[in-house]
C-alpha cells in the first residue's frame, strides 16, 4: 500500500516539476513575443524618421556600416540583406525603407519563432496527452 501512494507521489512530483517548467516556458515566450513587437516598433519608427529625414548618402553610408557590422558578426542572411537593402536605396522613399524593414525583420524572425511556438504547442500536446493517459489523482 505504501508503495503504491509512494509511487503515486513520484507520478505527482514529475507532473508537478512538468508543468511548472512548461509554466516558466510559457512566460518566457510570451516575454520574448513582447519584446520582438517593441523592438520591432521602435526599429521601423527610427527607420521611418531616418528615410524622411535622411539624405540618400546618409542612409546609403548607414546601410553599409550596417551590413559590414552584421558580416563581422557573422550573422547568416546579410547577403539577402543587402540585395534588400540596395533596393530600398534604388527607390529611395521611406515606403522603400518601409517595406525592406518589414521583409527584412519576418525573415529573421518569423522561422525562429515559429519553431518556439511549434515546440510549445508539442509540450502542450505532451501534457494533454499525459493528464489523459495517467490523470491525476485527488490525495
Amino acid at each position: 500500500m505504501s508503495e503504491e501512494r509512494g509511487a503515486r507521489n513520484d507520478w505527482q512530483g514529475l507532473w508537478d516539476a512538468y508543468i511548472q517548467a512548461f509554466d516558466n516556458w510559457k512566460q518566457m515566450y510570451e516575454a520574448v513575443q513582447k519584446a520582438n513587437a517593441e523592438v520591432r516598433r521602435s526599429f521601423n519608427d527610427v527607420i521611418e524618421k531616418a528615410a524622411r529625414e535622411s539624405s540618400a548618402d546618409t542612409m546609403k553610408q548607414f546601410g553599409e556600416s550596417w551590413q559590414k557590422a552584421m558580416n563581422d558578426a557573422g550573422i547568416s542572411g546579410v547577403r539577402q540583406f543587402g540585395e534588400s537593402w540596395q533596393k530600398a536605396m534604388s527607390e529611395s522613399t521611406a515606403e522603400s525603407y518601409r517595406r525592406f524593414a518589414e521583409a527584412w525583420q519576418n525573415s529573421l524572425t518569423s522561422s525562429g519563432m515559429e519553431q518556439i511556438r511549434t515546440y510549445g504547442e508539442t509540450m502542450k500536446k505532451f501534457a494533454e496527452t499525459w493528464d489523459g493517459m495517467w490523470p491525476r489523482k485527488n490525495q
